[in-house]
């Protein structure tokens, strides 16, 4: 179904029209079907003394060289106390059973800024609820269902209203809502965890990319003033670490946490930050563009460094977790 709209101008015949959601049909999450489960979450387990002499005994060379260097850095802040280590990640994170590992970095204090786009969101969500996530997008495209999923739906939905009656950001809003909620798997939920140590989880949306973006009871207005207030959140986050140093790590995203840092970064130089002891890091399966010169090359051009590690999530970050415990 198509609304009709105002012509474009007085005398047009054509009109501007837009999408009626209201005769969207929804499907139970049981009936959806999930690739990833539970079940299959990485276990973070601590490198004993035998990796201790593995790590040691890896060339001082190229990406051997950058991770340890990167593990320094990171013990380096933490150290310190007063500096910032601020995660940025894309959905596939999540996707590759990496929660556990994430909580564990949380509670030991290994990160102090989580900022995500919408698509992790989701997946956290869905795994704290459901116990699974991630639906086969080709065979549920051609039935018609794709990103219908009811109960998904639902509980974004009352998470936001609830957040913005208490004038939260859009991660502490998903984060309060699964930890109060009786969601049986929220303690392996990064947003749920990272609400009860106080670290700050800030979510960055583009209308048009989540599936929540689909359904008639989305509020765009609501969701934008949210995903606003964790801007200024992260803004602020990026200004004290511009101003007491730290490390900044992009993992997975390859647009738009990249662009969102760059913005955050513009403010806080703005503001008098000289980021003269930052370090930043790109881990991904491939080095992008927008990572490559927004989180590695343009803010260090005058001072700091950058880290670029090439690699599968799902082996990088339990090797950086390894590390960074040895």
């Amino acid at each position: 179904m198509v609304k009709k709209k105002n012509a474009l101008k007085s005398g047009s015949k054509d009109e501007i029209s837009e999408i009626d959601l209201a005769a969207i049909k929804t499907i139970s999450i049981k009936d959806r079907g999930s690739k990833v489960h539970i079940r299959d979450m990485g276990r973070p387990v601590k490198g004993g003394k035998a990796f201790k002499n593995w790590l040691k005994g890896l060339p001082r060379q190229l990406a051997a060289e950058r991770i340890t260097r990167l593990t320094l850095e990171i013990r380096r802040s933490v150290a310190a106390k007063d500096r910032e280590i601020v995660w940025m990640m894309g959905a596939h994170v999540i996707k590759c059973g990496l929660s556990r590992y994430l909580i564990e970095l949380l509670r030991r204090g290994y990160i102090t800024t989580i900022a995500v786009n919408g698509a992790w969101t989701i997946h956290d969500l869905e795994l704290a609820f459901f116990g699974e996530t991630s639906e086969d997008v080709a065979r549920n495209l051609e039935k018609g269902v794709f990103g219908f999923s009811r109960e998904t739906a639902e509980h974004f939905f009352e998470a936001v209203k609830r957040g913005s009656q208490d004038d939260l950001g859009l991660g502490a809003s998903l984060g309060r809502y699964i930890l109060k909620s009786n969601a049986p798997h929220k303690k392996y939920s990064v947003l749920a965890q990272a609400y009860r140590f106080g670290v700050p989880v800030t979510v960055h949306i583009a209308i048009g990319t989540d599936i929540i973006n689909q359904h008639p009871g989305f509020d765009g207005a609501l969701w934008g003033e949210l995903s606003t207030r964790d801007f200024r959140i992260f803004s602020a986050r990026i200004e004290r670490l511009g101003r007491n140093g730290g490390v900044v790590l992009n993992v997975g995203s390859a647009v738009i946490l990249p662009e969102v840092f760059l913005k955050a970064y513009s403010i806080a130089r703005n503001l008098g930050a000289r980021f003269d002891k930052l370090t930043t890091c790109n881990i991904d399966m491939i080095q992008h563009y927008r990572p490559s010169e927004n989180v590695l090359k343009r803010p260090t051009r005058n001072s700091g460094s950058a880290i670029s590690l090439t690699g599968h999530h799902e082996i990088m970050i339990p090797l950086l977790y390894s590390a960074l415990l040895s």
